[in-house]
């Protein structure tokens, strides 16, 4: 069976469209799935919409996407995983490519990504560059990674001493123990972060985010508002 464990705070304005996704990808495929989503600390209908959605709902007050995705993983019942964030739509070519690597001896991999509508100029720029490095390199984002749930056991999962960039370490562990893909289809995911936040107010999250991986880790959330502040709205309007 597959698991499809989607960490949620305050998601109701995406996580119907979300669970949809995985629904009409896996159903298409015709394999036997669950999906468990993880709601953290919302104070909003996240939870409620996502059990109308045929979403198992699992209630965490931990603000903290490690411990989230990890709570998941701990409740999830199948022998692959597909971590997927709240924001991110999946869809059956992605999810076909994904299946057909690990079946082919990956150990885990994860799926790049298009934007979900328009976004600033700076994005436009370094998207492409940015894509070529991570295919170069075997190095994506969050928003979709999968895997055997042993290769995940054994990289003990996503480290709780960090609050962002926390898919760095374990993608380095997994390609410590074999082969990690990063399939062609890729998946859709929200661009409201990089609307709502200017080009230097990213810069620094990531780069602080960043930082911390590469040395100390620190268990904090100071600096990391990209990930954990206040939400702002979007300035522009996505194209759909």
């Amino acid at each position: 069976m597959i698991s499809f464990i989607v960490p949620a705070h305050n998601e109701e304005a995406h996580i119907a469209a979300t669970l949809g996704a995985i629904h009409e990808s896996v159903r298409d495929i015709g394999e036997p799935y669950e999906v468990i989503v993880v709601d953290d600390a919302s104070s909003d209908r996240t939870g409620t919409i996502a059990a109308a959605k045929e979403a198992r709902v699992i209630r965490v007050e931990h603000r903290h996407i490690s411990a989230t995705r990890n709570a998941g993983a701990r409740e999830a019942q199948g022998e692959i995983f597909f971590f997927v964030d709240a924001d991110t739509l999946v869809n059956a070519e992605a999810v076909r490519a994904s299946l057909a690597a690990l079946r082919a001896g990956a150990v885990a991999g994860g799926c790049l990504f298009r934007f979900d509508g328009a976004v600033p100029l700076w994005v436009r720029l370094v998207y492409p560059p940015g894509v070529l490095v991570s295919r170069c390199f075997k190095f994506v984002g969050g928003c979709c990674l999968f895997c055997h749930r042993e290769s995940f056991v054994e990289a003990g999962g996503f480290s709780e001493d960090h609050y962002a960039g926390e898919e760095i370490g374990l993608i380095r562990a997994w390609k410590r123990q074999g082969k990690f893909v990063v399939p062609r289809p890729t998946v859709i995911t929200s661009a409201r972060k990089l609307r709502a936040h200017s080009l230097l107010e990213v810069l620094t999250a990531v780069g602080r985010a960043f930082v911390r991986q590469c040395g100390k880790p620190s268990k904090q959330r100071e600096g990391l508002d990209l990930w954990y502040g206040e939400r702002r709205p979007d300035l522009l309007t996505p194209r759909t």
